[in-house]
């Protein structure tokens, strides 16, 4: 079986997901802690579980998304991966949190990038990567078929789409990215959000009012 557990972080609130199966065996994706708190409880959950992390993903690299990378890297040795597009968030990260007063610690580069078509395996369950840019220009989704479920990061809100108005964000691109690459999906996919609760494709189809 496969679970997710959800975290809100920070003063962005921002959501950050542990994904794990039967065996233990986990992905963090968008860690968003900065605080020794914030570090405590993921890793107070994930020694309470006894899960082993063998992926750190992201979504995309804005910073409110990446703050827990260090930390991740530190404390389970794991490197992040993300879309080659969003480099540009991570190596900018000190700009950023200057901008936001926020305190961080840099985030490491990345080990690899992901691509649109990507299959990522968490035991028996496969992850297909979605590229859903227009929110910032490398973001991925992350969709498991099989249990019907869709991280989109800060793509598709309940009740609202991503921020465009920031650097190399795009309204069109976004748009885009969620009528053709997203609301094609079943009505029935939960949608775990970046921020917000959750919702489902079928929920936004029909009430969403940027559509």
């Amino acid at each position: 079986m496969l679970y997710l557990k959800s975290f809100c972080f920070g003063p962005f609130q921002e959501n950050t997901y542990i994904i794990y199966d039967d065996k233990g065996e986990a992905f963090i994706i968008d860690p968003g802690n900065s605080t020794n708190s914030e570090n405590e409880s993921v890793k107070n959950f994930i020694a309470e579980k006894n899960l082993k992390l063998t992926r750190l993903l992201l979504t995309h690299a804005h910073i409110d998304h990446i703050l827990g990378n260090k930390f991740i890297f530190d404390t389970y040795g794991l490197l992040p991966e993300v879309n080659k597009e969003d480099l540009f968030f991570i190596d900018r990260m000190a700009h950023s949190a200057n901008l936001y007063g926020l305190n961080f610690e840099q985030s490491p580069d990345p080990v690899s990038y992901i691509n649109e078509g990507d299959k990522i395996q968490l035991g028996e369950y496969i992850f297909d990567c979605i590229y859903t840019p227009g929110h910032s220009p490398g973001s991925i989704s992350f969709y498991n078929a099989k249990n019907k479920i869709l991280i989109s990061g800060d793509v598709l809100f309940n009740g609202s789409i991503g921020r465009y108005d920031l650097p190399k964000g795009d309204l069109n691109t976004l748009m885009s990215s969620i009528t053709e690459k997203l609301f094609v999906l079943p009505d029935d996919v939960k949608v775990y959000s970046g921020h917000g609760p959750a919702t489902t494709i079928g929920h936004e189809k029909a009430t969403n009012p940027f559509f």
